[in-house]
């Protein structure tokens, strides 16, 4: 019997960190769905974003022991949770806490001894030791991709959706800085038809 095919994630934020704080979806809602429960997910969401190659998402599927795989991934989902906490602390106006700082602060630390610094003929730039058979691979890079992204002005470009029942977090490049949906075709069509529907129920 073949395996069935998983289908790629919707990736709409155009950020790797803000991709991984939407992989729990509907978060505000009773019944938020998990998208990366278990470490082969995690594999192929590091892999669509080019954070991984495939092959080595692959051969690690395959070497990786069980208990390794679910501690890597219990890491995944707390350095996501903490990074969500922060972020929409500052979109709801408000100031994260201590404590969720120092989390990721620890991570991003992790993340950063994975680098190191190298002279090319004309510049200097950070390369990832070698990586490539370390468990730990997608969760370091992701980390990267959290602190690179917190600790630069991009920050201040993250929105959420408007649709309250999704608010996925997406980087608003947009000219005017007015994008509004994570996706048009999927919230926004949505809320336009949530609109129209209570215009027509004032009218009847």
């Amino acid at each position: 019997m073949n395996k069935a095919v998983a289908k790629p994630f919707k990736l709409h934020a155009g950020h790797p960190a803000l991709e991984l704080v939407n992989t729990l979806d509907l978060r505000f809602s009773a019944t938020p769905e998990e998208l990366l429960p278990a470490y082969r997910d995690l594999l192929r969401f590091a892999a669509q974003l080019r954070l991984i190659t495939a092959e080595q998402a692959r051969r690690l599927e395959r070497t990786v022991d069980a208990k390794d795989a679910r501690r890597i991934l219990a890491s995944t989902v707390e350095l996501r949770e903490a990074l969500s906490a922060v972020l929409y602390a500052w979109i709801d106006g408000g100031k994260p806490s201590s404590g969720q700082v120092k989390l990721l602060e620890k991570y991003f630390q992790e993340a950063a001894l994975q680098r190191s610094l190298r002279a090319d003929k004309s510049h200097l730039a950070w390369s990832w030791a070698p990586t490539e058979q370390q468990a730990e691979a997608p969760l370091w890079k992701l980390a990267q991709a959290a602190s690179d992204l917190l600790v630069s002005s991009d920050a201040e470009l993250v929105k959420d959706c408007g649709d309250p029942t999704c608010r996925w977090l997406f980087l608003d490049v947009s000219k005017n800085h007015t994008r509004r949906w994570c996706d048009m075709k999927t919230c926004g069509n949505r809320m336009k038809a949530r609109r129209f529907q209570a215009r027509l129920q004032v009218t009847l």
